[in-house]
């Protein structure tokens, strides 16, 4: 654990130069912005804070953080809340001298590990080279990295026209799915993360009716579906400092996920390292081969055809379940916060093993597909007994209540799309 955090009054102080003056910032006094509108952002805020660290939140007056009693709106130039394509723009005429960064979703990650040098010493962030985190973000590029390091990975091929998918014969679809290679904007548009397939002429017709839809599919990816269900995925969190020297690692396994083929999780629980040891062998090759520095978020399937744990993708950034990283002794953020200012972060200890996370919302929605009726939301209540949400918190209420009212809405609303695209293959 971290025991010298930067709640401390007597924190080493800064220097920044404005004016032909020198102004001493004590670290305490350096407040954080974050850039997301979602859950990750909401987790970013209640991490820093609970450290003691001031936060200014970048994001829409509906965003989720607006609704946390820890909110505080950051600045906005002419009123209206910037893109990640403004940002340059948007901290040049901030009236804060300093502030450390937090992206919360890839196009925010990408925007703050472009910025030039001018503004990085001004705004500072522990995230990676612009280079390394468009490797993390574009699926494909992503694919031929681990191929290269030869890490256990799903096969993997990229198509960038119609007329090479009709190219394809019926073998090459066998026991694949089609993938984006920009999962954010294809999931804000689709409203999913993937498309199972039953054949060749099935690929056909969801690209065709993506075109009809106004949407360029390609380049998409077909790779290869390893069997399985949400408990076979592992999720491997941590940290890695500007020395590039891993500071944390914590794991979780899935327990449920929703949407029930292509989701995001639902309910994990911590386990110990020593489980999924070929999973953080994979990442410490990973990380002595790319110029890395952040946090993140590692997802493995096990393939229990060969017994291996397959590397799927890595988020690098903060990601949903940040928080409870936290509240298990795992306070990546904090980690973030020093490693930006350039002071010294000491390796974290223990985690609490055998913890376990909901988002309320998605995991009633998952244990509804399996069992329905008023039966099965009594056995899931019953299964919540210990368990911990993500985003409802007695001291903190607000989020939870917007949350689960928004995503009652939205499930209802889009449920029948949602499912027809992601259910099992027969």
């Amino acid at each position: 654990m971290i025991t010298d955090g930067p709640t401390r009054k007597h924190e080493t102080t800064l220097q920044f130069r404005r004016s032909r003056q020198t102004f001493p910032l004590r670290v305490a006094d350096i407040p954080a912005l974050a850039f997301g509108t979602g859950l990750t952002a909401l987790g970013v805020l209640r991490s820093l804070h609970g450290s003691g660290i001031t936060v200014y939140s970048v994001c829409p007056p509906d965003g989720l953080p607006s609704q946390s009693r820890w909110y505080r709106r950051a600045p906005l130039l002419s009123g209206a809340v910037p893109e990640p394509g403004q940002l340059c723009e948007y901290l040049a005429g901030l009236p804060l001298s300093r502030a450390v960064l937090f992206p919360c979703s890839d196009d925010w990650v990408q925007a703050i590990a472009n910025l030039p040098a001018s503004l990085k010493e001004r705004f500072p962030a522990s995230v990676a080279d612009p280079r390394v985190v468009e490797t993390m973000t574009d699926k494909w590029l992503f694919s031929n990295f681990v191929d290269c390091l030869d890490i256990p990975r799903p096969k993997t091929l990229r198509v960038d026209t119609m007329e090479k998918l009709q190219s394809l014969d019926e073998a090459s679809f066998e026991n694949m799915f089609l993938k984006p290679i920009d999962s954010q904007e294809f999931s804000r548009r689709t409203r999913v993360k993937a498309f199972r397939l039953e054949g060749r002429q099935h690929a056909l017709q969801i690209m065709e009716q993506l075109g009809r839809d106004g949407i360029n599919g390609f380049p998409i990816l077909l790779q290869e579906l390893i069997p399985g269900a949400a408990s076979s995925y592992y999720l491997v969190d941590g940290f890695v400092d500007s020395n590039r020297q891993i500071r944390a690692l914590i794991a979780r396994r899935r327990l449920s996920q929703y949407p029930p083929m292509f989701g995001n999780s639902s309910r994990s629980m911590t386990i110990p390292l020593e489980e999924v040891r070929g999973a953080v062998e994979s990442l410490k090759r990973m990380w002595s081969t790319v110029n890395y520095r952040g946090i993140f978020d590692a997802e493995f399937k096990y393939d229990e055809r060969d017994g291996q744990l397959k590397i799927l993708e890595v988020n690098a950034r903060p990601w949903w379940f940040v928080e409870f990283a936290t509240r298990c002794r795992m306070d990546l953020c904090q980690m973030a916060y020093r490693d930006a200012l350039g002071l010294p972060v000491e390796p974290a200890g223990d985690y609490d093993i055998g913890r376990s996370c909901i988002y309320l919302s998605y995991d009633l929605a998952a244990h509804w597909e399996t069992d329905r009726g008023l039966g099965g939301i009594f056995r899931w209540m019953r299964s919540c007994a210990g368990v911990e949400d993500i985003i409802h918190r007695w001291d903190d209420p607000r989020p939870g209540i917007q949350s689960t009212w928004s995503s009652f809405k939205n499930y209802w609303r889009h449920r029948d799309q949602i499912i027809k695209r992601s259910k099992p293959l027969p």
